[in-house]
């Protein structure tokens, strides 16, 4: 079977709040007459990506066609998650004509391209391209280690040192694994912000790399769609950090799960989380919360102190006005005491 008569799947990766949920949504409400399927692979059991998605759907990307692997990563349970998913959606009548992974903010992607390595879908599906997207804002920024200042000191004061955090190995394996890079979010950067991560990108990148600048999600889905790079093919093109390794772990991180009482204002949960990335250096919050007075659901999504939020849909009737959000950081930095303390609002974080 050649590889145009092979399914074509688009990975979508990025660093946390880079914004993939946002651009699945634009490519799921613009398929240009294609039938979508999506798999999102979250980190951690609260499913807000998926439900997003869910929301957004439409005849072309029904809701069956969109289907969450939550609190694991599918390129470390292929046989048990991420072939028997494949499948399913290969399944489907009608069937898809094109699927899309958007892939935790935490995966390395080569590993998850090994798996379409796998016999069991090797002859019937083709990585037609690799998507990273980057967020200009922090790219520019350098916000892949915890003092950026003092990793260059000691990389000045003896080049033979490497003193790469496990963030910025993420984003590099996502950068030298890509098709194409989508730079977002532009307006928070600037120009000056925006060539600066630019300059970030063509240093890490294996080889030249279209660059996109794209706002909200908006992209035309011909520049992203139809590549036919057929990626597990060219793996030796794509490096990784982890290159050799048998298997890799996620050790690095750490994320839990927080139940949260109704709220008096939205102000209060932005204020929390912020204290959250000031005080404890979390990467990433998203869930949902339930204000008192309001019908609606509140959907929260932070990167850093950076905190978004907006109210998505009316509390269901059998649902426990009972808000949870998932708290993601580097294992040292996810102080579980500390993250429920200034998460229920107390005045002083605990020492």
């Amino acid at each position: 079977m050649s590889t145009l008569e092979k399914l074509p799947v688009t990975v979508i990766t990025g660093f946390l709040g880079s914004g993939k949920t946002t651009l699945v949504s634009h490519l799921m409400q613009n398929p240009q007459g294609k039938r979508l399927a999506v798999i999102v692979n979250e980190f951690g059991d609260v499913g807000v990506d998926g439900e997003i998605l869910k929301s957004c759907a439409i005849p072309d990307c029904p809701a069956e066609n969109i289907m969450e692997l939550a609190n694991g990563c599918i390129c470390c349970t292929v046989a048990d998650d991420f072939i028997p998913t494949i499948e399913a959606l290969m399944a489907l009548e009608p069937r898809p004509e094109h699927i899309l992974i958007e892939t935790s903010g935490l995966a390395l992607p080569k590993p998850l391209l090994k798996a379409f390595d796998w016999p069991d879908i090797r002859s019937k599906i083709t990585v037609d391209g690799v998507i990273a997207l980057a967020d200009a804002e922090a790219v520019a920024a350098g916000r892949f280690a915890p003092n950026v200042e003092a990793v260059d000191a000691q990389r000045l004061a003896d080049d033979s040192i490497d003193h790469e955090t496990p963030l910025s190995e993420v984003f590099e394996d996502q950068i030298s694994c890509a098709d194409i890079i989508l730079l977002t979010k532009p307006d928070l950067a600037g120009p000056e912000g925006i060539a600066k991560a630019k300059e970030v990108i063509a240093a890490e990148a294996p080889r030249p790399l279209p660059v996109v600048e794209v706002a909200e999600g908006v992209v035309d889905v011909r520049v992203v769609l139809g590549l036919e790079a057929a990626a597990e093919d060219d793996m030796d093109a794509r490096p990784s950090h982890h290159d050799g390794h048998h298997d890799h772990e996620h050790d690095d991180f750490e994320s839990i799960v927080v139940e949260l009482p109704e709220l008096n204002d939205p102000a209060e949960l932005v204020t929390r989380i912020e204290r959250l990335a000031n005080e404890l250096n979390i990467l990433r919050v998203k869930g949902y919360a339930a204000v008192a007075g309001k019908p609606m659901r509140l959907l929260v999504q932070a990167v850093g102190a950076r905190v978004r939020h907006q109210f998505d849909r009316p509390w269901k009737a059998d649902e426990s006005r009972l808000g949870r959000v998932v708290v993601i950081g580097e294992h040292d930095d996810v102080q579980e005491a500390r993250v429920r303390d200034i998460l229920a609002g107390q005045t002083e974080a605990a020492e």
